[in-house]
């Protein structure tokens, strides 16, 4: 398996998520799912640290989808919402997966109106990723990226409140 195959499989998902954190249209989510795969295959061969290749990717990821949206605004006017994958977990009934899927869209409309640079790391946090990760993903500090954590939780909390 390549690398990029290797990327694909272990972080599409999450590459995905990130995708729809910024994008409503599916078939727009897909294409830049797509852009944001071709931006990593191009970039791949400037990452010398291997072990860092999820915060390299993400970093990657997020800077293709701003670069996304601020096209957009350009084409397009208002804010649309995006459909987020609801868990890949059975559910015992279809009330309760009812329910997880409209939490999960609930949560997800909240995160897009969230400013970016708290987005960024909520969605990057959803992933699981570090804080260390999502720092050296975004380019800013550790202590920064609890701070915008922290902010973007109180902020959520009061949305879904």
């Amino acid at each position: 398996m390549n690398t990029i195959e290797r990327i694909i499989s272990d972080h599409g998902q999450g590459l995905r998520r990130v995708a729809a954190a910024y994008e409503a249209d599916a078939m727009l989510q897909e294409d830049l799912f797509q852009d944001i795969l071709i931006a990593i295959h191009q970039a791949l061969p400037s990452l010398r640290e291997k072990e860092r290749l999820a915060p390299y990717i993400y970093r990657i990821a997020h800077n293709r989808a701003v670069s996304h949206v601020a096209r957009a605004v350009g084409r397009r006017k208002g804010e649309a919402e995006v459909m987020v994958e609801g868990a890949d977990e059975d559910v015992p009934s279809p009330e309760k997966a009812l329910l997880q899927s409209e939490r999960a869209e609930r949560l997800a409309r909240a995160i897009r109106r969230l400013p970016l640079s708290y987005r960024q790391v909520v969605t990057l946090y959803l992933e699981e990723m570090s804080y260390a990760e999502i720092a050296e993903a975004l380019d800013i500090s550790l202590s920064n990226v609890g701070v915008r954590i922290t902010r973007a939780k109180q902020m959520l909390k009061e949305m879904l409140a």
